[in-house]
Order: C-alpha cells, then structure tokens, then sequence
C-alpha cells in the first residue's frame, strides 16, 4: 500500500468523518488532565489493588487509571460527548514505553492503550445509540518526555537520550495497540520537536503498511511562545515542510497558548496548509492564582474560536489545558452556524 493511498483503505466510518468535514466545523473534546485534577487523586487512587506494590510513585501517570479507575476516564469521554464533541481523545498521551519508562510501566504499553481505546468507543458508542450523530475515537500519541533535536548535555552536544529508531520502536508498539483496540483516527499531538514526530509518522505509515490498512492521522504542533517557533526552534513554515509528505487528514496547533497568542499562528497555518486544519488551544496562559488555574471561561473562549471560524481558519476546534465540557458545549453552539475552512 502506497502511502498516497491512505484513504482508500479507511473504513466506512472514518469515510463518514470525512463527509462530516465536508459540511460543517468538527468538534474535538477538550482536556483531560484538567477535568482528572477536579477529583485530587492521590497515591492510592492510582495504584488501586493492582499497583499497591508497585515501587515507583504513580501519582499523576493519568494512563495507569485506564486500568485502576477506567470508570473516571469512561465519564470524562462521556461528559465531552454530551457537551457535543464529535471526536474525543483516548487517555494515552504518555502511553509510549518511552514515557512511561519513569513509572516503570513499559511492559504495560498494550493494555493501557487497549483500555482507553475500549473506554472511549464505549463512550462514544452510548452517545451514537443516544442521539444517532456518529461519534469518533483519536488515539491520542504524544510528544514523549524526551527529544530528539534538542541538546540535553550542553558538555556533550551530540548526545541524546535515545535514538530516531528507538523513538519510532516506542511509538509503532502504542500504535499497534491503539490500532489493534479500534482508533478510528489517530491524533500525533502537542509537538514540540519535529523529528519526534517524524518517527511517529514513520511508525504509522510502517505500521499501515504492515496491515495493508489505514486510518485517518491528525497532526497538531506547538508553538511555544509569541516568536512563532516550536519549542526546538522551527518555524511554522519550516514544520509544515517537515511534515507535508505524509498523508495527513489534518493539521493544527494547539497547547501552550490562549486564542489570543495563537491567533497569528493560526492564520499563518491555515494560509499554507494542504489538508484540514484544526485548533485546541489551551483556556489562555496558566495563573496560578486563578481558582481554575487559567482565565478563559467558557463565555469567553468562544468568541475567540468563533472568530477563527468566521475568518475561514478552521475544520476541526476544540480545546486543551483548562478546558472543560463547559468550554466545549459553549464552543460548539458558538460555531454551529459557520462553514468550515475550505481546503486549498
């Protein structure tokens, strides 16, 4: 299977998401972190009986509660369809050996995807028999905690951690998995280092030609400050012609900004991009000495976005850090009446 041809090999739902796309914005769900920090889970939350002797801390590894505590994962999905996502993300964010090598919990890469995948369908599924709209599951693949570009020793300027192919190792065994529990897309989110998520899609694009069969891949980038740069010093321009060989379903930005900082990025995105662009920005900066730790509220996040949507910028918005169902059900009443971007 050439890599051109991706999408004869999609299966009638993910064919329906494409439809979708053709007629009207898409709505992606909003954080999951932010909505697990409203329970204060503690130690024992996250080892439940499974893990009570486990002798790494697991407090905050959000991917080891697929297991311990999958009906909080299950209710947030549900809680984002209900406010009227279409797509929302499996909690594997760090579910990648090379993440979760800091908990030493490698060895549970295929049930920890396999959990959320089932998690999130089965959210999906009840909301689909609820109202009859199709609902999709991304699973989520993130950045890892480590990088490929950038220097971790400054007395050793060639030395890295890992390697590209032990990067595209760790994320072809997430994919794998992910696959094997029935992703209907799969999102390569939140990059901060291009070359990672070059190994990403190189193991997804291994991993479709294993299987002679492929699902839609969404790609989101982000830009670290008001510079227009990742975080590993590429420009917008520079990361898209990093990327722009793979058949992506999508592209977008999100994390680390507010609307307000990412607007400009936005706009110079969806001037270039060959494919559906998509946007989930955080609720603004952090500040800590807000009750929510962020400063936009539902009421004000959406104009924002909706202003986007009335520029021509988007295909595919939601939300990330600080963003609730609130933010999301707000969101998608705010764009309900605007024609997405259309592709160039």
């Amino acid at each position: 299977m050439k890599l051109n041809k991706h999408s004869d090999c999609w299966t009638e739902h993910a064919r329906t998401l494409l439809k979708l796309l053709q007629q009207r914005i898409v709505i992606l769900d909003g954080a999951m972190g932010t909505m697990l920090q409203l329970h204060k889970l503690e130690e024992a939350d996250y080892r439940g009986d499974s893990f009570r002797d486990h002798p790494k801390d697991l407090k905050n590894a959000n991917e080891i509660l697929n297991l311990v505590r999958p009906e909080l994962i299950r209710n947030v999905h549900a809680a984002y369809f209900a406010a009227g996502a279409d797509i929302v993300e499996t909690n594997t964010f760090n579910a990648n050996a090379i993440s979760l090598a800091d908990y030493e919990l490698e060895h549970l890469v295929p049930d920890l995807n396999a959990n959320a995948v089932e998690l999130a369908k089965s959210a999906a599924d009840e909301a689909m028999n609820r109202d009859g709209r199709p609902r999709f599951v991304a699973g989520a693949v993130g950045p890892t905690n480590r990088t490929l570009s950038l220097v971790v020793n400054v007395s050793d300027p060639a030395y890295r951690t890992h390697t590209f192919d032990q990067f595209a190792e760790s994320y072809g065994a997430q994919v794998r998995s992910l696959l094997d529990a029935g992703a209907d897309l799969l999102l390569v989110e939140t990059v901060f280092d291009t070359l990672a998520a070059k190994a990403a899609l190189f193991a997804i694009g291994n991993e479709f030609e294993r299987r002679d069969a492929a699902v839609p891949v969404m790609l989101s980038v982000t830009i670290a400050d008001q510079s227009g740069r990742t975080l590993s010093g590429q420009t917008l321009e520079a990361f898209w012609t990093s990327v722009a060989h793979f058949p992506l379903l999508s592209v977008g930005i999100n994390c680390a900004l507010g609307p307000k900082e990412m607007r400009a990025h936005v706009e110079e995105l969806a001037g270039m991009a060959s494919t559906y662009l998509s946007c989930y920005p955080n609720a603004g900066l952090p500040n800590p000495l807000l009750p929510t730790g962020f400063p936009e509220t539902p009421e004000s996040l959406a104009p924002q976005l909706r202003e986007f949507a009335e520029q021509g910028w988007l295909n595919i918005v939601g939300g990330c850090c600080g963003t609730t169902p609130d933010h999301i059900r707000t969101l998608a009443e705010s764009v309900r009446d605007l024609a997405p971007r259309s592709v160039p």
